[in-house]
């Protein structure tokens, strides 16, 4: 599957369905290369594996009691360090990252996941190798 993003719910961009036209034909060309016994050499590719979804602070009631944090606002796929923050409280305290690694937060404050108590993704970058394939025909 491909999801077309990040756009708002309900808004149809160009530019975003542009995108999606020329990485579904890249799909397609791989496959067509592929069908006809094109051997693809080994490749390695680095990419983001969920770790944890992370919840807005709440209280007792399970009332949200913090935003996020201005610096991470629009900040998806960019690494999050220990100490960054992550959350400014109604009373502007801020609550920072406490991590032991560095994470790549995504889907940071989109609506489509509040009723999931979803603030953001916590990723992690990793590398994925494969060894070289050909059909066999």
């Amino acid at each position: 599957g491909v999801e077309v993003g990040p756009q708002p719910q309900g808004v149809v961009r160009a530019d975003i369905l542009d995108k999606m036209r020329k990485i579904v034909k890249h799909g397609l060309d791989f496959v067509q290369l592929f069908n006809e016994g094109k051997e693809f050499p080994p490749c390695t590719i680095e990419v983001f594996k969920i770790m944890e979804k992370v919840d807005y602070p709440r209280n007792q009631n399970d009332e949200v009691i913090a935003i996020i944090h201005p610096k991470l606002q629009d900040q998806d796929w960019q690494p999050l360090n220990n100490g960054d923050p992550l959350f400014l409280t109604l009373d502007g305290e801020i609550i920072a990252y406490k991590g032991d690694c560095t994470v790549y937060p995504t889907f940071i404050n989109e609506a489509a996941y509040y009723e999931k108590k979803q603030a953001f993704v916590k990723t992690v970058k990793v590398k994925l190798t494969a060894k070289h394939i050909r059909a066999s025909v």
